[in-house]
């Protein structure tokens, strides 16, 4: 039953995660570079050293947000219903 109504919540956690990832990238972007856009992997006045710090940061943060919403909705499924959910 757990995972029943886990499972809807976590494609909802799975946007949100996406989209507050999003927010965060462009921030610690703008801090990091002094630049409102990241490089895209096409953008030639940028170079390979520049395109590819972006990317990773960019995973990085994408990767730490999503562990987090994940751990928060399975951690709020279980204080809702007693159980972790698999």
């Amino acid at each position: 039953m757990t995972k029943v109504l886990y499972k809807p919540l976590s494609l909802a956690f799975g946007v949100a995660g996406g989209v507050l990832a999003g927010v965060v990238f462009k921030q610690v972007w703008k801090v990091i570079a002094g630049e409102e856009e990241a490089p895209d992997a096409t953008s030639e006045e940028y170079s390979w050293a520049e395109v590819l710090a972006a990317a990773a940061l960019q995973g990085a943060i994408f990767a730490v947000v999503k562990a987090a919403v994940d751990r928060s909705g399975a951690v709020g499924v279980r204080r809702l219903t007693g159980k972790w959910p698999d």
